[in-house]
């Protein structure tokens, strides 16, 4: 079995490339996938978490939470990328920093 050291360094790495995408990126797109990998960051240490509690036993409370954030993230990534379509077909850039100069 893997130790629970190896999914806690996975976990902190898409931490670490999500941010980065959050704080770097301009792009609408490519931040909605910024917030998808922090998701599966999270998603990736719960699971983790949950089957390391005791040993050789998986609760399976972590699992079916994990199953209901994946569908609620699902709803959120579809209902944010409409957002982004719209503003793509209305203001014809993708670009953040653009679409925050037209509020003013």
């Amino acid at each position: 079995m893997i130790s629970l050291s190896y999914y806690i360094a996975c976990a902190v790495v898409l931490y670490i490339i999500g941010l980065y995408c959050l704080a770097s990126k301009r792009n609408m797109i490519k931040l909605v996938m910024g917030l998808e990998i922090l998701v599966n960051a999270a998603h990736v240490s719960f699971i983790a978490f949950s089957a390391y509690v005791s040993p050789g036993y998986v609760d399976p409370l972590g699992h079916s939470v994990v199953i209901m954030s994946i569908g609620f993230a699902g709803c959120v990534t579809a209902l944010a990328l409409v957002i982004v379509t719209y503003a793509y077909k209305h203001y014809k850039t993708l670009d953040v920093w653009k679409l925050r100069r037209l509020r003013r």
